[in-house]
Protein backbone atom coordinates (compact mmCIF):
# COMPACT_ATOMS: atom_id res chain seq x y z
CA UNK A 1 0.00 0.00 0.00
CA UNK A 2 1.34 3.88 -0.64
CA UNK A 3 0.25 6.34 1.12
CA UNK A 4 -1.37 9.84 -1.16
CA UNK A 5 0.53 12.68 0.50
CA UNK A 6 3.59 13.18 -0.99
CA UNK A 7 6.55 14.16 1.53
CA UNK A 8 9.95 15.39 1.67
CA UNK A 9 13.60 13.20 0.72
CA UNK A 10 14.75 15.04 4.14
CA UNK A 11 11.72 13.92 6.13
CA UNK A 12 11.58 10.35 5.11
CA UNK A 13 15.15 10.24 5.92
CA UNK A 14 14.45 11.91 9.33
CA UNK A 15 11.58 9.86 10.46
CA UNK A 16 11.49 6.14 11.86
CA UNK A 17 8.43 4.39 10.77
CA UNK A 18 6.96 1.38 12.03
CA UNK A 19 7.08 -0.71 10.04
CA UNK A 20 9.76 0.75 8.38
CA UNK A 21 8.55 1.70 4.60
CA UNK A 22 10.43 1.89 1.65
CA UNK A 23 9.88 5.43 -0.59
CA UNK A 24 9.87 6.44 -3.74
CA UNK A 25 10.08 10.05 -5.03
CA UNK A 26 7.51 11.44 -2.40
CA UNK A 27 5.39 8.15 -1.32
CA UNK A 28 6.23 5.83 1.33
CA UNK A 29 5.47 2.33 0.12
CA UNK A 30 4.85 -0.40 2.08
CA UNK A 31 7.08 -3.50 2.44
CA UNK A 32 5.04 -7.24 2.58
CA UNK A 33 5.95 -8.52 5.74
CA UNK A 34 5.60 -12.13 5.71
CA UNK A 35 4.87 -14.45 7.98
CA UNK A 36 6.69 -16.91 9.89
CA UNK A 37 8.14 -18.99 7.20
CA UNK A 38 9.39 -15.12 6.31
CA UNK A 39 10.27 -14.57 9.32
CA UNK A 40 12.35 -17.36 10.43
CA UNK A 41 14.53 -17.90 6.80
CA UNK A 42 14.60 -13.92 7.39
CA UNK A 43 16.53 -14.49 11.27
CA UNK A 44 18.18 -17.91 9.78
CA UNK A 45 19.87 -16.46 7.22
CA UNK A 46 21.18 -13.85 9.67
CA UNK A 47 22.22 -16.02 12.12
CA UNK A 48 24.68 -18.04 9.18
CA UNK A 49 26.10 -14.59 8.03
CA UNK A 50 26.72 -13.29 11.11
CA UNK A 51 28.64 -16.42 12.70
CA UNK A 52 30.45 -16.08 9.63
CA UNK A 53 31.12 -12.26 9.74
CA UNK A 54 34.55 -12.44 11.03
CA UNK A 55 35.96 -15.17 8.65
CA UNK A 56 34.47 -13.72 5.57
CA UNK A 57 35.33 -9.79 6.27
CA UNK A 58 31.09 -9.25 6.19
CA UNK A 59 28.61 -7.68 8.18
CA UNK A 60 25.00 -8.25 7.87
CA UNK A 61 21.87 -6.60 8.66
CA UNK A 62 18.13 -6.85 8.26
CA UNK A 63 15.58 -3.50 7.71
CA UNK A 64 18.26 -1.42 6.54
CA UNK A 65 17.77 1.22 4.28
CA UNK A 66 19.77 2.22 1.08
CA UNK A 67 20.10 4.78 -1.08
CA UNK A 68 18.93 3.84 -4.32
CA UNK A 69 18.80 7.19 -6.25
CA UNK A 70 17.86 10.48 -5.37
CA UNK A 71 14.21 10.21 -4.55
CA UNK A 72 14.38 6.14 -3.72
CA UNK A 73 15.11 3.86 -0.69
CA UNK A 74 15.05 0.74 -0.50
CA UNK A 75 15.16 -2.16 2.41
CA UNK A 76 16.26 -5.68 1.63
CA UNK A 77 15.10 -8.34 3.88
CA UNK A 78 18.97 -9.10 4.61
CA UNK A 79 21.65 -7.51 3.28
CA UNK A 80 25.46 -7.89 3.40
CA UNK A 81 28.44 -5.49 2.91
CA UNK A 82 31.70 -5.91 3.10
CA UNK A 83 33.31 -4.90 6.28
CA UNK A 84 33.79 -3.02 8.28
CA UNK A 85 30.59 -1.20 9.24
CA UNK A 86 29.75 2.11 7.82
CA UNK A 87 29.20 5.16 9.56
CA UNK A 88 26.69 6.03 7.91
CA UNK A 89 22.72 5.73 9.06
CA UNK A 90 21.76 5.13 5.09
CA UNK A 91 23.54 2.16 3.20
CA UNK A 92 24.89 2.28 -0.73
CA UNK A 93 25.68 -0.37 -2.43
CA UNK A 94 25.52 -3.97 -0.44
CA UNK A 95 27.58 -6.92 -1.58
CA UNK A 96 23.95 -9.01 -1.58
CA UNK A 97 20.68 -7.94 -1.43
CA UNK A 98 18.08 -10.63 0.05
CA UNK A 99 14.60 -10.55 -0.69
CA UNK A 100 12.65 -13.14 1.16
CA UNK A 101 8.98 -13.90 -0.99
CA UNK A 102 5.62 -13.26 1.05
CA UNK A 103 2.44 -14.18 0.17
CA UNK A 104 1.34 -11.33 -0.96
CA UNK A 105 4.46 -10.44 -3.24
CA UNK A 106 3.70 -10.24 -6.89
CA UNK A 107 5.73 -11.38 -9.45
CA UNK A 108 5.67 -7.80 -11.49
CA UNK A 109 6.30 -6.13 -8.73
CA UNK A 110 9.57 -8.48 -8.02
CA UNK A 111 10.99 -7.73 -11.00
CA UNK A 112 10.36 -4.11 -11.30
CA UNK A 113 12.41 -4.35 -7.34
CA UNK A 114 15.10 -6.47 -9.50
CA UNK A 115 15.47 -4.09 -12.54
CA UNK A 116 15.93 -1.19 -9.71
CA UNK A 117 18.09 -3.07 -7.91
CA UNK A 118 20.43 -3.97 -11.24
CA UNK A 119 20.76 -0.72 -12.08
CA UNK A 120 21.98 0.78 -8.74
CA UNK A 121 25.27 -1.78 -8.96
CA UNK A 122 23.54 -4.70 -6.62
CA UNK A 123 26.08 -7.63 -7.74
CA UNK A 124 24.48 -9.92 -5.81
CA UNK A 125 20.41 -10.30 -5.71
CA UNK A 126 19.02 -13.49 -3.84
CA UNK A 127 15.34 -14.10 -4.26
CA UNK A 128 14.48 -16.65 -2.12
CA UNK A 129 10.62 -18.53 -1.68
CA UNK A 130 10.93 -19.29 2.43
CA UNK A 131 8.18 -22.22 1.69
CA UNK A 132 10.12 -24.25 -0.84
CA UNK A 133 13.66 -23.02 -0.40
CA UNK A 134 13.32 -22.49 -3.99
CA UNK A 135 16.08 -19.30 -5.50
CA UNK A 136 16.76 -17.17 -8.17
CA UNK A 137 20.48 -15.38 -8.30
CA UNK A 138 20.78 -11.91 -10.29
CA UNK A 139 23.87 -11.13 -10.91
CA UNK A 140 25.45 -8.18 -13.71
CA UNK A 141 25.81 -11.67 -16.05
CA UNK A 142 22.35 -12.68 -15.26
CA UNK A 143 19.89 -14.72 -13.58
CA UNK A 144 19.45 -17.75 -12.89
CA UNK A 145 17.20 -20.04 -10.81
CA UNK A 146 19.52 -22.16 -7.95
CA UNK A 147 19.53 -26.06 -9.14
CA UNK A 148 21.47 -27.41 -6.06
CA UNK A 149 19.76 -25.20 -3.58
CA UNK A 150 23.37 -23.47 -2.76
CA UNK A 151 23.52 -19.75 -3.24
CA UNK A 152 27.01 -18.34 -4.05
CA UNK A 153 29.22 -15.36 -4.42
CA UNK A 154 31.65 -15.67 -7.36
CA UNK A 155 34.90 -14.96 -6.44
CA UNK A 156 34.41 -15.14 -2.84
CA UNK A 157 34.36 -18.04 -0.32
CA UNK A 158 30.73 -16.83 0.68
CA UNK A 159 27.99 -19.68 -0.23
CA UNK A 160 24.87 -20.69 1.95
CA UNK A 161 23.19 -24.33 0.98
CA UNK A 162 19.62 -23.72 2.08
CA UNK A 163 18.83 -26.71 3.16
CA UNK A 164 21.72 -26.85 5.72
CA UNK A 165 19.58 -24.17 7.80
CA UNK A 166 18.14 -26.22 10.41
CA UNK A 167 14.34 -25.83 10.54
CA UNK A 168 14.07 -27.90 13.70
Amino acid sequence: METTALISEETYRRTSYSPECEYADGVLIERNWGEQDHSWLQAALSAWFFQRRKTWGIEVFTGQRHFVRKGRYMIPDVCVIWAPRPVEKVFDKPLIWIEILSPEDRPIRVNEKIRELREFGVPNIWVIDPETFEAEIHTPEGSSKIEDGVLRVAGTPIEVALQSLDRD
